[in-house]
């Protein structure tokens, strides 16, 4: 049973959200201001941190930039009452995966939620445990520490620069067109952005490739999409 940890100070909002998602079969707690919150997450992480940006003493955002910045790797939904987009970008950028405004439906946010639990399990490859480190040649992969090295090196690479790496390279040969890339790592339909996939792309290759002209790990399927090299 996934275990949710919901940081909110409405506790309408709070008791809406803990009744829906116990039906939904999660388990369920909550923290009513920030920094109660973090130290939550830090001394038993659950599953998945849903993190409202306004909040008494440290706000999301905070909380957001120092679970990141302890390594903890878990998926993090942000709900904001905001409508400014720089809040949106701001939190997406400290780490969060992905965020809902207020007002919203249950039934989006069960969606959500279902989204980055699907994401978070096909980032663990077919032969289990043992395969959480990937190798291949100059690059590597941790996916339990969400650790890329290259020559040696610490990559630093945002959360879906991160899962594209992983979601191509647990599939090596297997091709995935822009518009599969989209639904299986933003998690829901984004018709009409593929040119977000590969601004992505792009943005991976300038940090693991030593030519972007003739990639060595992240391929082009011409007239498909993309895929990571069967051949390492």
């Amino acid at each position: 049973m996934k275990h949710i940890l919901l940081i909110e100070d409405d506790p309408e909002i709070v008791q809406l959200l803990e009744l829906h998602l116990k039906d939904a079969g999660y388990e369920v707690a909550f923290r009513s201001n920030g920094a109660e919150g973090l130290q939550s997450v830090i001394d038993s992480p659950p599953d998945l941190v849903i993190l409202d940006i306004m909040l008494p003493g440290m706000d999301g955002i905070e909380v957001c930039r120092n679970i990141r910045a302890k390594n903890l790797n878990l998926p993090i939904l942000m709900l904001t009452a905001k409508s400014e987009e720089i809040d949106k970008v701001l939190g997406l950028e400290m780490g969060a995966d992905d965020y809902l405004s207020k007002p919203f439906s249950v039934r989006e946010l069960l969606a959500r939620v279902k989204a980055i639990f699907r994401r978070q399990d096909m980032l663990v490859p077919a032969n289990g445990a043992a395969a959480q480190r990937m190798d291949f040649g100059r690059l590597s992969m941790d996916l339990d520490m969400r650790k890329v090295v290259l020559d040696g090196q610490r990559i630093e690479l945002s959360p879906k620069e991160f899962e594209l790496l992983a979601l191509l390279a647990s599939n090596p040969g297997k091709s995935y067109d822009r518009t599969q890339l989209l639904n299986l790592i933003w998690g829901y339909d984004f018709k009409g952005y593929e040119h977000t996939v590969n601004s992505h792309i792009n943005r991976l290759r300038s940090k693991i490739e030593p030519d972007m002209g003739n990639p060595t790990f992240i391929l082009t399927t011409w007239g498909v999409g993309y895929k990571f090299n069967e051949e390492l």
